[in-house]
């Protein structure tokens, strides 16, 4: 089994522009909502030579991007919005941990999305970057998924409050996707520590413990991605407090308040279930020493019964010429059926006793 930790990518320096993720067969595409109240504009497959006549300030303003293979692209975004190489340069890197950065007019927020993999017990990472400046909000994606499909259909069909909202309160939902995979695969390694603990009242394989090493790397895993999490939410809500960035409303703030309670009930959650994966490792070595135990009661009951046996044998094996049995006509059997009424008699005493 992979221990599952942060990937140790290339040291970089902080505005080198470079993707150092997995995700590099994935083509750089670009997707647009223009939405108000009253409409909403979509612009799928949406093209970089367009964001002056296609972005709408006096409207709310949604780009989705999907693919970090394409640096050029990025700078022309980052020229377009004016936005630092530094954070063009954390949006690219996906070996750092999760960030929340504000200035004067933006606001940059990473974030690790989680998921269970589909044909192992490993999980799958990928970094979702968002920038929020003044009536757009700039989505990173490594690659094309559908963690923002329903909030898509929620634009489309103005369910809903999210177009009555600024971009700030589409920050919010965005945020709260990427945080149900954290659920997601919670519960999926919930499941499979269900079963673990089942094959462990079964039998104590081998394969079982590294079963339950493997997933305790997950939880742990998993807990190294929520914290810098639950700090960024924490650092978010006192946002309000501060006269450096105010591009999030004042009512929008309770949302992210809610995200970070969601954040310190992930923890909880995740120290529940290492302490049941505990009982399931305490469990499995519990049941190896019961078996232990029992096969080392069963050899030394069958020692306890051959040990009488064996000095019956001894004395008679002797040779001493004044033993009158050894010339008993009817001595070998008689010492025989001895040894085997002995033997019974020693069987039933250990019944009795319940020593097997």
């Amino acid at each position: 089994m992979r221990k599952i930790k942060y990937k140790k990518g290339r040291k970089l320096q902080h505005i080198t522009l470079e993707y150092t993720g997995s995700h590099k067969e994935h083509e750089t595409e670009m997707q647009l909502f223009v939405y108000d109240d009253a409409d909403v504009i979509e612009y799928d497959k949406f093209n970089v030579l367009a964001l002056n006549t296609c972005i709408d300030y006096t409207k709310n303003n949604w780009l989705n991007i999907h693919g970090l293979n394409d640096i050029n692209l990025l700078k022309t975004i980052g020229a377009h919005f004016k936005l630092d190489d530094f954070l063009l340069a954390d949006i690219l890197n996906t070996t750092k941990r999760t960030k929340l950065e504000e200035q004067r007019d933006v606001l940059f927020f990473n974030i690790k999305s989680l998921l269970p993999s589909e044909y192992s017990d490993n999980i799958s990472v990928e970094q979702i970057s968002f920038i929020l400046k003044d009536g757009i909000l700039i989505s990173f994606q490594e690659k094309r998924s559908d963690f923002f499909t329903h909030i898509r259909e929620r634009l489309r069909t103005h369910a809903g409050i999210v177009r009555t909202k600024k971009v700030d309160y589409l920050l919010y939902l965005l945020l709260d996707a990427v945080m149900e995979n954290f659920y997601i695969t919670i519960e999926d390694e919930e499941d499979k520590i269900e079963e673990l603990i089942n094959l462990t009242k079964k039998g104590a394989d081998p394969v079982i413990l590294e079963k339950i090493e493997n997933h305790r790397d997950n939880f742990n895993f998993l807990k190294r991605s929520i914290i810098p999490l639950r700090d960024s939410l924490y650092y978010l809500k006192t946002i309000k407090d501060d006269d450096t960035y105010n591009g999030i409303q004042k009512e929008t703030f309770s949302f992210f308040i809610r995200l970070h309670q969601k954040s310190l009930e992930l923890l909880e959650q995740i120290d529940s279930d290492m302490s049941s994966l505990e009982s399931a490792s305490n469990f499995y070595f519990s049941e190896q020493s019961r078996k232990m135990n029992e096969i080392m009661k069963t050899l030394t009951i069958i020692s306890a019964i051959f040990i009488p046996l064996t000095f019956i044998v001894g004395v008679y094996g002797m040779n001493f010429e004044n033993m009158p049995e050894l010339r008993y006509k009817y001595g070998y059997h008689s010492v025989m059926i001895a040894m085997f009424f002995l033997v019974i008699a020693l069987i039933i005493y250990f019944k009795k006793r319940r020593w097997f």
